[in-house]
């Protein structure tokens, strides 16, 4: 088995009771079948409050005010203190880690929805690169398509190296990478496979970067054209689970904040913010590095999965899409702050954002159809507001 892990993965360790958002709340947490198989053994007073606090039919914590059972007052686990980490449930133990499987290989990335997850992640200065080790535990999966795996992470290098490309503006870059996405999605579709190592050698060539910027800059809508296609960006949320019920009052103030008093205050808000990152070649260096991590964090996680439904685009589409989503909440808050943003200020965004759309296997897949079959996110309109 091969595993695969970004580098600052092990930068990571539980803020406990310092957590300004604890992951034992807000949602269900489910327990595994070995988990509850030990806890139902469990002797004595202890064991009493475990099965009074466990809903067995679903297989998940009952919660208090939204709060697991178990989390206490200063915002830590009774479960671990009184038993230890050898008595957590296989999501306690594994969260904020999160895990793609594939024949043979396990890649494992931390989440964005734990806010510390998403410090590290955000707050890493350098290019992202990845780690892997391997053991000797074997698996087949009898329907794993491995040829197009093997095509799916070469892609998946070239639109890192993409993105990690400094010398290029964060829009630069993810227009290069929709580009890609769409040309290798037509050759996934026509089944024409072999012309996909053609296809990495085209991009791999230099010239396509001014190739790129060209296209970028004919097709960039205008005001009033962008404020509308990114007002309609934000619709996407009202096809979404909402997970947490404070999520549409947060989302809608965003939104009046951004779109409520017209497009010349929206185009006012967005100049004012770009200005305020270029007042300060640091700042602004800063603004593109977190982009960059946001992009990286999206494709990593979630690209290859496409070996299972052919859909790569579709991913890459969701890796944009999310990262403009977070760009203008950035742009909501700086308006909200009246002026400023703070590295804390994004961190929260984002992981909020995250908690929100990523831990709902109802809102992935739903996102999956929405930028496969959906019109309003074809490439053209994607690139006109980049």
């Amino acid at each position: 088995m091969l595993y695969t892990i970004p580098h600052y993965y092990h930068k990571f360790h539980c803020v406990a009771g310092d957590c300004t958002d604890t992951c034992c709340a807000g949602w269900s947490i489910m327990i595994d079948d070995k988990s509850k198989k030990r806890y139902w053994r469990q002797k004595g007073g202890f064991g009493q409050r475990l099965k009074k606090s466990i809903d067995w039919k679903n297989s998940s914590f009952k919660q208090c005010g939204k709060r697991c059972a178990f989390l206490n007052r200063e915002n830590l686990c009774d479960l671990y203190m009184e038993a230890g980490p050898d008595m957590l449930c296989k999501t306690c133990r594994e969260y904020p880690r999160h895990t793609e499987e594939f024949e043979g290989i396990r890649e494992i990335s931390l989440s964005m929805s734990c806010e510390e997850a998403a410090r590290i992640i955000l707050g890493t200065k350098e290019p992202v690169t990845f780690l892997t080790k391997e053991d000797e535990k074997e698996e087949v999966y009898p329907e794993f398509d491995f040829l197009l795996f093997t095509k799916l992470t070469d892609a998946r290098d070239l639109i890192i190296s993409f993105l990690q490309d400094r010398r290029f503006i964060s829009s630069h870059r993810m227009a290069l990478v929709l580009g890609f996405a769409h040309d290798l999605q037509s050759r996934i579709r026509s089944g024409h496979m072999y012309e996909i190592d053609g296809l990495l050698s085209r991009y791999r060539n230099e010239s396509l970067h001014s190739i790129a910027e060209k296209k970028l800059l004919g097709r960039k809508a205008q005001a009033e054209s962008r404020f509308l296609k990114m007002k309609e960006l934000f619709s996407i949320f009202q096809e979404l689970e909402v997970l947490d019920a404070d999520w549409p009052r947060y989302i809608s103030t965003i939104k009046k904040l951004l779109f409520e008093k017209g497009i010349a205050s929206y185009e006012e808000n967005r100049s004012a913010f770009y200005q305020y990152l270029k007042e300060n070649p640091e700042r602004e260096e800063q603004w593109e590095i977190w982009c960059e991590q946001l992009l990286v964090y999206f494709v990593f996680t979630y690209f290859c999965g496409s070996v299972y439904d052919g859909q790569p685009y579709g991913k890459i589409k969701l890796a944009v899409v999310c990262t403009l989503l977070i760009q203008e909440m950035a742009q909501a808050t700086f308006k909200m702050r009246e002026g400023r943003l703070d590295f804390s200020e994004f961190v929260h965004l984002t992981h909020r954002f995250s908690r929100e759309v990523e831990h709902s296997d109802l809102n992935l897949n739903a996102l999956d159809r929405i930028f496969i079959s959906d019109q309003r996110f074809g490439l053209s309109s994607l690139l006109s507001v980049l």
